[in-house]
């Protein structure tokens, strides 16, 4: 999780008076217990009781910083969604495909991630509040790191004019969560080589 910035050393703070003193170290417990409290019970049978008592601390001390389980969701993909994922940049199309798949696979197997995002993406379809945090913790920041890829491809001369960043983002992450999240099953050796051959030659072919 991300944390607050702090003061420089040697420097105090004062708290306005009547305020809250909300300690980084609690919000960071209570954080790291929503990712689990998720994927254990899923965000329906989700409750501030059951996050506090995983978290160690009392419902008074959730309600503090979030009025809902909703609202503490919500930070939470908001949180991940700002720690971005860097652009790749080795040089070729293939390297840079075979960099964002094994990000992406890495993620993907991450035994909370693999829990927690398919029960999202569940939620976001009956709620839009859901939906929008994870299309822009999800999406916009894969779209964003797709742009750069096919641009760079583009200025080398491996790519056409024109090639369009979405298509390629279908076609290197699409085959990868279909295969960690929806069929769940392992990836054999050599199929993220063979996934970002693949994935360039479609992309070569592209129109």
């Amino acid at each position: 999780m991300i944390r607050a910035m702090t003061t420089e050393r040697g420097t105090r703070r004062r708290a306005p008076a009547g305020a809250a003193v909300l300690r980084e170290d609690v919000t960071d417990a209570i954080r790291a217990a929503v990712f689990e409290e998720l994927a254990a019970v899923g965000f329906a049978r989700m409750s501030i009781e059951g996050i506090a008592r995983r978290a160690g601390v009392g419902k008074t001390a959730v309600y503090r910083r979030w009025k809902s389980k909703l609202a503490l969701v919500l930070d939470l993909v908001a949180a991940v969604a700002s720690q971005g994922m860097p652009a790749p940049a080795t040089g070729s199309l293939y390297g840079d495909v075979r960099a964002v798949l094994e990000l992406a696979a890495y993620a993907l197997r991450h035994p909370v991630a693999s829990q927690v995002i398919p029960d999202l993406l569940v939620e976001a379809a009956r709620n839009p509040e859901i939906s929008e945090a994870i299309k822009a913790a999800l999406l916009d920041q894969q779209q964003g790191v797709a742009a750069v890829v096919v641009r760079e491809a583009v200025a080398r001369g491996e790519l056409p004019e024109g090639s369009d960043p979405d298509r390629a983002l279908d076609l290197i992450v699409g085959p990868l969560y279909w295969r960690l999240v929806v069929v769940r099953s392992e990836l054999p050796e050599g199929y993220l080589d063979d996934l970002a051959a693949s994935a360039v030659a479609a992309l070569r072919n592209d129109g």
